[in-house]
């Protein structure tokens, strides 16, 4: 990986697996929710979802890495159990769209240490 590729995937690694986070984190909370409150709760998810995918895959078509594509994978296995109800197996998926991220992140940190950047 060469240092500009290096630097965006480090970039692109990092906010990908906070964003991801973040809706794990709301997948678990929407099955807390009231049944009448569940249908808007999954609707303003699934937005967010697709937010997030967008942003990983202009990750992936920026820098090439294959992780990225693992990860938008991932989420639109997420997505459609997210779609049918199915929150516990979506935190599943979404954990491993979490884990390609980190990867592409932790390989691009290592380039950059080797290069002496951090």
């Amino acid at each position: 990986m060469d240092l500009p590729t290096a630097v965006k995937s480090y970039q692109f690694g990092e906010r990908a697996k906070s964003e991801l986070i973040v809706v794990s984190q709301l997948c678990q909370a929407l099955t807390g929710f009231a049944d009448t409150q569940k249908s808007g709760g999954r609707k303003m998810l699934l937005l967010l979802m697709e937010q997030v995918r967008s942003e990983v895959a202009f990750a992936a078509s920026s820098t090439g890495q294959k992780e990225f594509e693992r990860a938008i994978n991932s989420l639109n296995e997420a997505i459609s159990l997210v779609e049918s109800d199915q929150h516990e197996q979506a935190v599943e998926k979404l954990a491993a769209a979490i884990s390609a991220s980190t990867t592409s992140a932790q390989a691009a940190w290592q380039v950059l240490s080797d290069h002496g950047l951090l």
